[in-house]
């Protein structure tokens, strides 16, 4: 033993348990890799395209970006507080296969907007800031190769500005709008003839701390609307505009921006008849207003069951507390948290504490035992930070800007890098169960019934699952149209040289499943394939 070690026996100690807590997170599963170093924006907003593209997009009004807009585009607008003559991008679009990144063309403030899909897979964009403030805008997506770029719709716009609001479409492929700051309505796109429609509900869970805003809205089986605001959610007839249930409170304070909380609704499956609600995190009351950023966030989840007669929120507790987490259902019907901090508030410069533990939430397991710590990042991913689902089953990390302006030189810097995330399904040891999509139909229709022919390297045991994954818009902690409907199939049946026939049959309705484009995953012992895209019609 040598003389350091005789003198200094609290370092060997400190070292040994420094190892040892090295290899104990070096067990944790979970797999992290840098896709880009450089993106040029920080995405606030964050969609994943059919084309396996990904739309990155920030605010106009943000001043210079890291990424300059081709050569002769320029934004021009005087009342832009920074840049009267913008040639930096603040849209981009990432291409997965290439990892390349290409500038996109945005005219006005999207800051703090919503968005959703259309059932032909464009991207619905709306409200904003400032001029973007009643904007409507469009992206078509196509090849990585292509031009597409963003249009603002000139001809029409929204009955009333929407800055905070959320979007989520419907059985019909309309979209319903809702909220936003100081506006307690809904409305619809295509737009409807009554305008914006009063929603009081929203109202109702307005105070000084604005805990209504980016309501979080799910499409139910029923056809009607659970929205949760604050710490109440109403079941919503969007057709009559009727609240049909008030829901009991959720215990521990506000869940809402800027209390930061998260949710999703479970996957829908067997008889499409239930829908599970999970709501998560959020910071305490009033810290918001008061401005601290060491205060402690809730560490606790509310599930209910929203189908209920007389449904309860069942309380559960996270392995940590956790503010601004992107939840992120997983092709397996897991929900991955990720993301956020663990003390303060959602908003500038508000949180600290980067909580860099990504969890699982295993639905299906009893209560106690649903949630598993993964392997930390090393990116804090703070404030306009998002999570979306890859059709590789990846999760893509984009975004961080906890600062008005792009900052660089602070505790927790804007964040260029975009990150993926590999769940433990594809670990290398799991590598010979993950099923390929060999062959499945690119269209289908409501109850339709169709075969996909996957293809595995060691026999199947058990049932494959084929499950569809929305693409949502992620902003704010919440994913907007996000669901994952798990179809009901038959057993695999071999058809030759490890390749399987299943039998599927589509969604009943678009009250399961709006019309659009999916990612379809087959899912062989809890390891999703690369997901097809499949676009489910009427």
């Amino acid at each position: 033993m040598d003389a350091l070690s005789l003198q200094c026996p609290s370092l060997l100690l400190l070292f040994f348990l420094s190892l040892i807590v090295q290899c104990a997170l070096a067990q944790l599963p979970g797999m992290w890799e840098v896709l880009v170093p450089n993106a040029g924006i920080a995405s606030m907003h964050t969609a994943v395209t059919r084309f396996n593209t990904v739309v990155l997009l920030d605010r106009t009004n943000i001043g210079p970006s890291r990424k300059m807009l081709l050569k002769g585009h320029c934004r021009t607008n005087q009342h832009d507080a920074v840049l009267k003559n913008d040639c930096y991008a603040h849209s981009a679009l990432f291409d997965l296969q290439t990892n390349s990144i290409r500038p996109l063309m945005i005219l006005t403030d999207t800051w703090c907007s919503s968005g959703q899909f259309l059932p032909n897979g464009t991207l619905l964009q709306t409200g904003g800031d400032s001029d973007g403030l009643k904007k409507i805008r469009k992206f078509e997506p196509c090849e990585p190769n292509g031009s597409c770029d963003w249009v603002e719709l000139n001809h029409i716009e929204l009955a009333e500005g929407r800055w905070y609001a959320t979007n989520q479409i419907l059985p019909d492929g309309s979209v319903i709008i809702v909220g936003g700051r100081a506006t307690n309505t809904v409305e619809f796109y295509p737009p409807r003839k009554n305008g914006a429609v009063s929603f009081p509900f929203l109202s109702d869970m307005e105070d000084a701390q604005m805990d209504n805003l980016y309501p979080y809205v799910h499409l139910l089986p029923s056809g009607h609307l659970f929205i949760f605001a604050n710490t109440k959610a109403v079941l919503y007839d969007h057709e009559s505009n009727k609240v049909l249930r008030n829901y009991p409170p959720l215990d521990g304070g506000p869940r809402n921006y800027p209390s930061a909380g998260s949710s999703a609704m479970l996957a829908l499956q067997r008889d499409y008849s239930t829908a599970e609600i999970v709501v998560c995190g959020g910071a305490q009351y009033g810290v918001f207003l008061e401005k601290t950023t060491d205060s402690p966030a809730h560490g606790t989840c509310g599930r209910i069951v929203a189908t209920e007669p007389d449904p309860v929120w069942q309380m559960e507790d996270m392995p940590f507390t956790r503010i601004m987490g992107d939840m992120v259902m997983l092709p397996t019907g897991d929900v991955l948290i990720i993301n956020g901090a663990q003390k303060g508030a959602q908003g500038f410069e508000m949180a600290s504490n980067p909580c860099l533990y990504p969890v699982l939430y295993r639905q299906d397991q009893p209560a106690g035992l649903r949630f598993m710590t993964l392997n930390p990042g090393t990116v804090p991913r703070m404030y306009h930070s998002t999570a979306n689902l890859l059709p590789d089953g990846r999760v893509l990390l984009a975004g961080s800007n906890p600062h008005i302006f792009y900052k660089f030189d602070a505790e927790f810097p804007t964040e260029l890098r975009i990150e993926a995330f590999s769940p433990e399904y594809l670990s290398a040891d799991r590598a010979n169960i993950r099923p390929t999509m060999e062959e499945m139909p690119e269209t289908v229709r409501y109850g339709e019934t169709f075969d996909v022919f996957v293809s595995v390297s060691l026999p199947v045991v058990g049932i494959v699952e084929i499950n569809l994954g929305s693409a949502p818009f992620a902003t704010h902690s919440f994913s907007h149209g996000q669901r994952l409907v798990k179809l009901a199939v038959t057993s695999a049946v071999p058809d030759g040289n490890g390749r399987y026939k299943i039998g599927c049959t589509a969604p009943p309705n678009g009250m399961v499943a709006p019309p659009g484009y999916y990612m379809a995953f087959a899912v062989n012992q809890g390891v999703p394939s690369v997901a097809r895209w499949i676009h489910l019609i009427a």
